[in-house]
């Protein structure tokens, strides 16, 4: 590896800036980079997913913990500056340019992967839903290590009876297990965007017997598109859904936020039977 020239004169000579249509800002500092590229562990060998790279900020810091990075990246002003990183670290780093949200990462790897990514504002809840969705449980990624608005982060480990407890809530946490890792400030940006951010590590647990995991997005999606109201009301719509509360002992008029995530596991349960 040669020694890198710093991330600005990088993107200066590049003449390169954030888009707000692509959802982008950049992360100079190389320490916090490091920190965040430490916490899915050990990466000396690994092979990395990474979204929207832009200039390669965190790319540089995945490299440098020894992982195999294969990048995905839509901004193609953003790619010659990746091809350098290429250079720079023979082997290690493959560059694609597309749409994340069109390609499926395990046409792209042999083996189990990592995610790692400060993930564009503007489709980083679309990508991340999509990565816990599906019946394949275990999934093939070994864990997601992901940049999002801390208002996202916090719904994605909220806990049932807050405000911030929802659907991605249950999502992410019925048969994985998410924490916030650590927050960054908005300062850190550039340029910096106005609501702060979270390091979201997600590792996958064990799936729940009996239950297809269509079944239960259907039914978070009927009983959290109306929160307010009663559970007899929102999951009406929902075949046997008030059944299953009644064979649950879970009371109808109950709301979607008081309930655990184990309790939307047993109703999706008793309704994929």
């Amino acid at each position: 590896m040669t020694d890198l020239p710093p991330l600005r004169d990088v993107i200066n000579r590049h003449g390169l800036f954030a888009t707000k249509a692509l959802g982008q800002n950049f992360l100079f500092d190389e320490q916090l980079l490091d920190r965040i590229a430490r916490v899915p562990g050990k990466l000396k060998g690994e092979n990395v997913l990474e979204v929207g790279p832009g200039p390669g900020g965190l790319t540089r810091a995945l490299l440098r913990a020894g992982a195999n990075v294969t990048a995905i990246e839509m901004d193609k002003r953003c790619l010659p500056a990746l091809a350098e990183l290429s250079e720079a670290f023979p082997g290690q780093l493959t560059v694609i340019g597309g749409d994340a949200t069109k390609i499926d990462p395990a046409t792209l790897f042999d083996g189990p992967w990592h995610v790692a990514a400060n993930l564009p504002y503007n489709v980083g809840t679309q990508l991340f839903t999509g990565w816990l969705s599906g019946q394949d449980w275990p999934p093939q990624w070994k864990s997601l290590t992901l940049m999002f608005q801390l208002e996202v982060a916090e719904r994605i480990v909220a806990a049932p009876g807050t405000d911030a407890y929802g659907r991605l809530a249950v999502l992410a946490q019925w048969r994985a297990a998410p924490r916030i890792a650590m927050k960054v400030h908005r300062s850190a940006f550039t340029p910096p965007p106005k609501v702060m951010s979270a390091i979201v590590h997600v590792e996958p647990g064990t799936m729940p017997e009996g239950v297809s995991a269509r079944m239960l997005e259907r039914v978070t999606e009927a009983a959290f598109g109306q929160r307010r109201k009663m559970l007899r009301q929102s999951l009406k719509g929902l075949p046997g859904a008030l059944d299953a509360l009644e064979t649950l002992g879970i009371d109808a008029q109950r709301r979607a936020e008081t309930l655990s995530v184990d309790e939307f596991v047993s109703i999706a349960r008793v309704l994929t039977k």
